[in-house]
């Protein structure tokens, strides 16, 4: 969780706290049927409010004018960090969609992916695996089938002239078992037809590669204007001009270890032969 996201999480919750003026912490609890320890956390900035905490919150103190400022401000705060419980009470499909979007934006892409084929390269079969990996960690409803649908559709990108996918791929990607062998094998082919393709780049990283840093969590470009950064509980939407400087640098400095081409098919192949022999 970045730095600014705390502060921003910080500061919203003392304006809470603010708001609560001569009651206590109890009294409000009591108001609005909370335990005690919520009302702390929110005020320290321990646990994020979520829009119908804050207009409960705005009317047990009083103040319901206020509820407009605060859930601006929460709605800014939410801008650099999307919950994956909030943006998944509503399925998959709907952030597939917000994704697409931001494609649609973009002609300068780049994708960094260490664990598994990133979504934009991924088979029907291997999607429907991902996805419902996810929905089993975080509970969320089962749409698998139609954000499988909404990936899909937005692989037609990769055959529309004016964009530029620069792919970055470390090579236990091609090895990690997150699907059945069958549907795995289907997907390694599916990449070795992409490497063909004039609007991608895929860069492998191999096993044993001298890597200037550490690779780390999965991340996209779009242009100069948008990194999204994926971690276990949360999607970093990061537009600051130093944030994107750093991600462009880690970028930048993984591609200088990957192999492409022919080299890059050798290490799909290779992977396919050890699927084979196991």
């Amino acid at each position: 969780m970045s730095t600014d996201f705390q502060q921003a999480r910080a500061a919203l919750g003392a304006r809470l706290r603010e708001l609560r003026a001569e009651a206590t912490g109890r009294d409000l609890a009591l108001r609005l049927g909370w335990t005690q320890s919520k009302v702390s956390k929110l005020e320290t900035g321990r646990q994020t409010a979520t829009a119908t905490d804050i207009k409960a919150w705005a009317e047990a103190t009083g103040e319901p004018a206020a509820a407009d400022e605060l859930l601006a401000r929460l709605q800014g705060l939410e801008s650099h960090s999307r919950s994956w419980r909030r943006q998944l009470r509503a399925g998959h499909r709907p952030v597939q969609d917000a994704l697409s979007a931001e494609y649609e934006r973009s002609t300068d892409l780049r994708a960094w992916e260490g664990a598994m084929v990133v979504g934009l390269l991924q088979t029907p079969d291997y999607a429907r695996a991902i996805f419902t990996r996810y929905a089993e960690l975080h509970k969320s409803p089962r749409d698998i089938e139609n954000a499988v649908r909404a990936r899909m559709q937005r692989q037609d990108m990769l055959y529309e002239p004016g964009r530029t996918f620069h792919i970055l791929m470390w090579e236990a990607a091609l090895h990690a078992g997150v699907c059945p062998p069958s549907v795995l094998r289907a997907q390694l082919d599916r990449l070795i037809g992409v490497i063909g393709l004039d609007t991608v780049r895929l860069g492998i990283i191999p096993f044993g590669a001298a890597v200037a840093i550490p690779p780390a969590n999965g991340f996209w470009l779009y242009d100069d204007r948008l990194a999204i950064v994926e971690d276990w509980h949360a999607e970093l939407w990061l537009d600051d001009r130093d944030s994107l400087t750093v991600y462009r640098r880690v970028w930048d400095t993984l591609a200088h270890s990957a192999v492409y081409g022919s080299h890059a098919n050798r290490l799909i192949g290779r992977a396919r032969a050890h699927l084979d022999l196991a």
